[in-house]
This record gives C-alpha cells, sequence and structure tokens, in this order.
C-alpha cells in the first residue's frame, strides 16, 4: 500500500526497498572453528607423518621400568619412552612396549641391543649411578645389520663396550673362569687395553669360552702367537736372584683381570684378526713356555720311589731342560714278579740346536733319532732321578752319561721307547748305607766280644800273678842292679885303683907304639939292617 503524501513542506525522501535474505551466505562466526578443524587435522596428520615405531622388548624382569614414564636413550639422548609393561603369555617374562622417535627408524636392525641402565658394579667397574636420582632407563646400542626388526631380547647384563668403537674382540679358550667376570680388565704391559664382555660354558663342559675387547690402538700389539694369561693375584717366583712377586695392580688382585705379550723371540708380526681363537694360560711362566713344533714321546722305567716327582716336573739335561714329565703309572712284571713306575715323558729334539740357524728354524740334530738315541745309550745316557728342592722334596728327571753303568739298550718294541735308567743319587746312597748295615751285621760282634771278655779276664789274673810274685822278684832285681850301678860308679872314679892302672898301662901302651914308630923309621932308611944287623958303631 502507498505511503500517503505528507505535507507539503516537508523535503522528499526515497522509499526504502527491502531486498531478500541470501541463502547461502557464510557467517563469519562459523570461520573460527573451520580454521580450527583445519588446524587440527594438520596436526594429526602431521603426528602421524611424524609417529614413530613401535617395538617390544622382552626382559626377565620388570624391575626398574614404568609405564609412560621410562625413557629409551641412546648415547644419553631420549629417544623413546616405554608405554606399557606386561607380562607375557607364559608368565615368564616381562614385555615392554615403546614408542621411538621417527629418527630411530633405521636403528632398529637385527643386531640392535637394548639392556636396562640401573646401579651395577662388576668386573671392578661401577655404572648407572646417575640412575640412583633419575631412576632407571633403557640404553640402546645400534647394531652393524641392515634386516629391519621390531621385536627385541633384552640384555642382562649391559654390553661393555658399544658399537662403533674402535678395537677388535679376540676369543680366549680356558679350563676355568678363574676369578674372572665381565668387565675385568685386560693389561698390556701393566697398561689397561681391553675388557672381558662374555663368557659361556662350553656345551660339552670341558672348559670355558670368553671374549675379550681390546681397544685400538693397542688391539695391534695382538699376533699370531701372543699369548694371554690371568694376571689375577700374586704371582711369586723363588729363584737363584732370590723372591720375585708380581702382579698387574692392585685391581687385578681384588677382581682379577688379564694380561698378554708376545714372547721375546717371536718372530710372526701379523696381526691377529678379529675373532682369533686364543688358549689362555694359568700363570705368566706357563704362557712363555716355549711351544715346541717338534716332541717325541719315551718312557723312563723306574724301580725306586717316585714320591716327590710331579706331571710338568722338567726333564733336564746338564741343566738346560729339555723336556717334561706327561705322566707316571705304575706296571707289574708277572715274569719277575716285581712292581716298577713308568714315567712318560715329552722330550722336545728342537732344544739340542741353536732356535734359529742361518735364518731358519732349527729342526732334529740329526734325522735319524734312532741311530742317535741307541748310540747315546751304548755311551751311558741314563736317566736318573734327582731332588730339585731340598726345602719341597721335589724330583725332576736328569738325563746324564754314567760310564760306568752297566749295558743297556733302547726297548724300541715298546711304545713309547723304553730309555734305561739309573738309580738316584739317594737310591745309591741308601742302597750303600744297607749293604753297609748287612756287612755289619755279618760280623759276629758277640763273638768277639765273649773272647774280648775273656782276654780281658786273662789280662787281669796276668796283673794278679805280676803283682804278686813278679813284682816282689823284679823289686829285688832293681836293688841288686842299683848296687851293680853303684859298683860302677865307684871304680869309675878317678882317684880308683882301676883308674890309675889303666893310666899307667896306656903309658907303656904309648912308649911301645913310640918304639915301634922309630924302629920303622930306621928299617925305612936301612932296610939291609934285616939281614946284616945293625952295625957297631965306629970307635
Amino acid at each position: 500500500m502507498a505511503r500517503p503524501p505528507g505535507p507539503p513542506d516537508e523535503p522528499g525522501f526515497p522509499e526504502a526497498v527491502a531486498a531478500p535474505k541470501s541463502r547461502w551466505r557464510v557467517q563469519l562466526v562459523w570461520l573460527v572453528p573451520l580454521i580450527a578443524v583445519l588446524i587440527g587435522g594438520w596436526l594429526a596428520v602431521q603426528a602421524i607423518l611424524e609417529k614413530g615405531p613401535t617395538i617390544k622388548i622382552s626382559f626377565s624382569t620388570g624391575e626398574g621400568l614404568e609405564a609412560g614414564k621410562t625413557k629409551i636413550k641412546f648415547k644419553n639422548v631420549d629417544i623413546g619412552v616405554v608405554q606399557s609393561v606386561v607380562l607375557s603369555p607364559d608368565h615368564k617374562h616381562v614385555i615392554a612396549t615403546a614408542e621411538l622417535a621417527k629418527q630411530a627408524t633405521d636403528m632398529l636392525v637385527d643386531d640392535t641391543r637394548f639392556w636396562v641402565v640401573r646401579p651395577r658394579i662388576s668386573g671392578g667397574t661401577v655404572s648407572g649411578i646417575g640412575t640412583l636420582l633419575s631412576g632407571s632407563f633403557i640404553g640402546m646400542d645400534i647394531g652393524t645389520q641392515k634386516k629391519p626388526r621390531r621385536d627385541f631380547v633384552g640384555l642382562e647384563i649391559p654390553p661393555v663396550f658399544a658399537s662403533g668403537v674402535p678395537g677388535r674382540e679376540f676369543v680366549l679358550k680356558s679350563e676355568d673362569l678363574g676369578s674372572l667376570d665381565v668387565g675385568s680388565p685386560v693389561y698390556f704391559r701393566r697398561l689397561q687395553v681391553g675388557q672381558v664382555t662374555s663368557f659361556d660354558l662350553n656345551a660339552d663342559g670341558s672348559g670355558v669360552t670368553m671374549r675379550v675387547f681390546i681397544n685400538a690402538p693397542y688391539d695391534k700389539y695382538v699376533k699370531g702367537d701372543t699369548r694371554f694369561w690371568q694376571a689375577s693375584g700374586l704371582d711369586v717366583v723363588l729363584d737363584t736372584s732370590g723372591v720375585k712377586i708380581n702382579t698387574e695392580s692392585l685391581v687385578s688382585i681384588l677382581v682379577g683381570g688379564l694380561a698378554f705379550q708376545s714372547p721375546p723371540d717371536s718372530q710372526d708380526v701379523v696381526e691377529a684378526s678379529a675373532q682369533t681363537p686364543f688358549q689362555l694360560f694359568a700363570t705368566r711362566t706357563e704362557a712363555m713356555q716355549r711351544h715346541e713344533r717338534i716332541v717325541d714321546n719315551y718312557v723312563f722305567n723306574f724301580k725306586e720311589s717316585v714320591r716327590g716327582l710331579t706331571v710338568g716336573a722338567p726333564v733336564d739335561f746338564r741343566g738346560i731342560v729339555v723336556g717334561e714329565v706327561a705322566a707316571i703309572n705304575t706296571r707289574y712284571d708277572p715274569v719277575t714278579r716285581e712292581f716298577s713306575i713308568p714315567v712318560q715323558v715329552r722330550f722336545y729334539p728342537e732344544r739340542f740346536t741353536s732356535r734359529y740357524e742361518s735364518g731358519r728354524r732349527a729342526g732334529r740334530v740329526v734325522e735319524n733319532r734312532r741311530e742317535v738315541a741307541q748310540w747315546l745309550v751304548e755311551r751311558g745316557l741314563r736317566a736318573q732321578l734327582r731332588t730339585g728342592s731340598l726345602l719341597t722334596g721335589q724330583l725332576y728327571v736328569a738325563l746324564d752319561f754314567f760310564p760306568t753303568a752297566p749295558k743297556a739298550a733302547m726297548n724300541w718294541e715298546a711304545n713309547p721307547p723304553e730309555m734305561p735308567t739309573v738309580p738316584g743319587g739317594l737310591q745309591s746312597l741308601q742302597e750303600s748305607v744297607s749293604s753297609l748295615v748287612a756287612k755289619l751285621n755279618k760280623i759276629p760282634f758277640e763273638g768277639i766280644g765273649n773272647d774280648l771278655r775273656a782276654t780281658l779276664q786273662e789280662a787281669k789274673r796276668l796283673v794278679t800273678t805280676l803283682d804278686t810274685q813278679v813284682a816282689p822278684e823284679a823289686r829285688g832285681a832293681l836293688v841288686q842292679a842299683r848296687e851293680a850301678l853303684n859298683a860302677t860308679n865307684r871304680v869309675m872314679q878317678t882317684d880308683s885303683p882301676l883308674q890309675q892302672n889303666a893310666a899307667d898301662a896306656m903309658r907303656e901302651l904309648a912308649r911301645t907304639a913310640a918304639a915301634f914308630r922309630a924302629l920303622a923309621e930306621y928299617l925305612e932308611r936301612h932296610p939291609e939292617a934285616l939281614i946284616r944287623g945293625k952295625p957297631e958303631d965306629s970307635k
């Protein structure tokens, strides 16, 4: 309906026309929720794209594991968190489900390792002390394989070294573990250069196999002929220079340890490759013994006591160890009905020559060992038991020449060949003493005593006779002899008649001698006087 006209004096205004409302017009109030939805969707897509892998780790116990709290760390950087911890279907293990960062996807390979980091003391090393305040976490070490993996079995013992550490791992074979443990130190010239990484009992129970890791650059000192030995405790050596006590360190005394070194005369300069097996010796002395390439077996048959002789005792030739005792047995000969002690020895013929001659290893002295051995035995070569220590009573086998020994020959029919022996010095002394005692036993000491007793009785009777009969007569004879001596003294006095008569007789003899001298002189001048006589004096 048209609007009635207004007064003529009012100004004119255009008439408003109502416009119809649009059905599709967007209200501004809906922009905010729309933007929120878009942002949420973008965040959800980004979360899906950035979500890392989910893994499961099996542990023997859930100690230190908490869902939503326990972190997974690599090189002390958080890369994941444990989402849940549940028992395995067989109730024997604990399965921890963890979500890792996307950047850790390529780290989950077949040989990747996980373990729970908690305070530990093992092999002389202390680890995980920081977890006393921060709580336990799961450590991770990247493997070297390429095959991806999502289910893992956690380690009960943390690895000693992480992958990628420069160095090499070697395998050691031993009869027992001793005082070693995972983490026990390995020394080279008393410097700690590695650690024991693991050990296992052999499948047949005959020994222990352990692995050691030698850090670079010390791993280059492990050669093909390197010797490993247990460096636990004290190594006491008693020799002519006194008492020597050797040890690697105080730590090795308390928790055990290993040491390695090449022999002083080593010619093998080639470095050992990783996983090379070595024998683990009990002591350094045993490890550094010369390992012979040529070994001959012989038997020494002794008929005396071998108390003090042990397996491993040296076979000595004039002060040089040329072998060792391998076994000690007993033997009964039904023909002679006698017991003997066959001692089997390992003989090293290389030790009779220089170890190196003209740059080449020395071998046997001669190729025909049978002929030479027979020749030596014919010239008196024998084996003899001797005392190595008066303090401990230990014996050793000595090889030497005994020219006066009874003739003997090698028994090549026996296996191993049998070499003749001679009694030991102590045995010979015992036999000599026994022979002397036997001879002394043959002396009739009782008869000699009876004869001596009878002789003493005769002597007693003789003394009695002398005292009762002979002594008085002898006393009278002595008195008469004294009187005769006194008479003789009186006669020999200068004023005695006998002395005067003797003096006159001597004077007469002197005159007579003078007359004879004068007559002799006259006859010498006038020999004719014997015929004509003495001429008369002219008047």
